[in-house]
């Protein structure tokens, strides 16, 4: 019965019931708490969540260019947007984390709720298969995909970092790249991103200089908007 009630809330917005809560459990488990994680679930999770919005797009939008397709696929499951549903249906009290996660604030971290959504999704579809999960999808999607404008150009976190700091005046990030490591086909880049008001710089990593600086970009406004709540 507890666990019934422990997930009531995000079972009501999900509009859906696990048969092996076991699933939703290690949906829900970040890999600093135990071995049996959700890391697998998030792949396919990421994996299911992007064809059925892209199923759903190239219905909804016959006349629309693939680039355009592609870029609205983008911002509907983009790691903002899924942090954002996450927070909407509190995922992140129901977490699993290590100490070290918990005592850094990690159930409210955007990367870390946008990969539990995922693992759920991926959950469903283990539990009762792709067309269950699908309309789990477009149930929680279908505002979003609504409000879809395909002329429209979404910002990224750079940008809205600089818009941000632009509006209160303050003075622009500044961005340096700290390590390049791996070969030259496969490199691994890590950027600090350092910015007036926070005592130290906040790192971004990726497979690119642009992708790492984007990846700092976005913790550094989560970490200036969680200051000024």
């Amino acid at each position: 019965m507890q666990g019934i009630d422990r997930y009531a809330r995000l079972s009501k917005l999900l509009d859906y019931r696990f048969k092996d809560e076991g699933l939703l459990e290690q949906a829900l488990t970040h890999r600093s708490a135990a071995k049996k994680h959700n890391e697998r679930l998030e792949f396919l999770g990421d994996a299911v969540l992007g064809m059925v919005v892209a199923d759903a797009l190239f219905a909804r939008f016959p006349t629309v260019p693939e680039g355009k397709l592609t870029r609205m696929r983008s911002t509907l499951v983009k790691g903002d947007t899924l942090a954002e549903m996450a927070k909407e249906a509190g995922v992140g009290e129901l977490l699993k984390l290590g100490q070290g996660e918990l005592k850094s604030g990690g159930h409210r971290r955007s990367s870390i709720l946008a990969d539990a959504v995922e693992a759920i999704l991926g959950a469903i579809y283990l539990d009762d298969g792709i067309d269950t999960v699908r309309g789990v999808i477009l149930r929680l999607w279908s505002d979003r995909i609504d409000r879809l404008d395909p002329n429209e150009h979404p910002k990224d976190s750079k940008t809205r970092l600089q818009e941000y700091l632009q509006s209160r005046r303050e003075p622009l990030p500044v961005y340096e790249v700290v390590t390049i490591s791996g070969k030259d086909h496969a490199q691994t880049f890590e950027v600090s991103c350092t910015v007036a008001r926070l005592d130290a710089p906040v790192f971004g990593v990726g497979n690119s200089r642009r992708k790492a600086e984007q990846q700092a970009a976005k913790e550094t406004l989560e970490k200036l908007e969680h200051a000024s709540e």
